[in-house]
């Protein structure tokens, strides 16, 4: 994420979630104990369409973002921990087992050399792409728990860093299958080195953790069909492709929409039909080409 993108806090109780584009500069995340927002400094309070902030008297001071720096001081281990221990706080996290997996998994190995790893924001990986924020890391993980049981297959669609597809292989744990697919190579690339320093390195070995260049538009068919699926950028459409690859009783969490986006929650019902569902609005880069995500359009 560009550094001239203030962050006045680690954001709390998730009502609206925000992931965006590199491209987007010259934003505020301002919060409140109920929703954020982002504006761009100096818009009137409401005048942004993503405005849903139900009492504007109720933002606090910008010295947050310091106490937060300060809050997440020390090595990397703690500050991780300190960054769970946060999103607890705020109700981000409610769940003990992705409470668990979110400690063993440290995100510090999956973000860029330099970059502030345990604040609770996305930030940019290179190739006009982003790592989510840690709370909507830990939203998907929760929407997606009882789809990541031992055994059970998982997909990662734009799985970037790699970090979300290692905490879905140790939830699914050897037995399981967790799958990350990721149309650009360097990625793919970078992320297998980020794999093999992490607690999931023992399953990236033995096979059960495996991570592919290729178009997620499509799925990756060979480990089919999937209990769970996670997409990482904003469908116009939810791809064909990915629904028939999902399991009947199976659950798909998926961006939709293109300036406009819902995190949509897809149920696949044992009889084939589709459950949908809105969980909150966000902001993700745009699920599209290669060629088009390199030129940013």
């Amino acid at each position: 994420m560009p550094s001239s993108i203030p962050l006045l806090h680690s954001v709390s109780a998730i009502a609206y979630g925000f992931r965006y584009r590199a491209p987007l500069k010259h934003t505020c995340l301002f919060y409140t104990h109920q929703l954020y927002t982002l504006q761009p400094p100096n818009f009137p309070l409401f005048s942004s369409s993503f405005c849903r902030v139900p009492n504007p008297n109720f933002f606090t001071g910008n010295s947050l973002f310091s106490r937060m720096e300060h809050f997440l001081s020390g090595s990397g281990i703690n500050r991780n921990k300190g960054m769970i221990e946060q999103l607890q706080r705020y109700g981000v996290i409610k769940s003990k087992k992705v409470t668990e997996i979110m400690e063993t998994v440290d995100r510090g190995l999956f973000v860029p050399e330099g970059t502030p790893a345990y604040i609770d924001s996305p930030m940019s990986i290179g190739y006009n792409a982003t790592i989510s924020a840690p709370h909507m890391h830990a939203m998907c993980l929760e929407l997606l728990e009882d789809s990541l049981q031992p055994g059970m297959h998982a997909l990662d669609v734009g799985s970037g860093t790699g970090y979300l597809t290692a905490c879905f292989a140790l939830m699914v744990g050897p037995q399981g299958r967790a799958v990350g697919v990721e149309h650009i190579p360097e990625l793919v690339a970078w992320s297998t080195k980020n794999v093999e320093r992490s607690a999931a390195a023992p399953l990236l070995k033995e096979g059960s953790l495996s991570l592919h260049v290729g178009d997620g538009r499509k799925g990756w068919p060979e480990h089919a069909p999937y209990d769970a699926i996670h997409v990482g950028a904003a469908a116009a459409d939810v791809p064909q492709d990915l629904i028939d690859q999902l399991k009947p009783g199976g659950r798909m969490v998926i961006p939709v929409g293109t300036f406009f986006q819902d995190l949509k929650v897809i149920d696949k019902n044992l009889d084939g039909s589709l459950s949908v569902r809105s969980e909150t609005s966000v902001r993700y880069v745009p699920l599209t080409s290669r060629e088009a995500q390199l030129k940013g359009t």
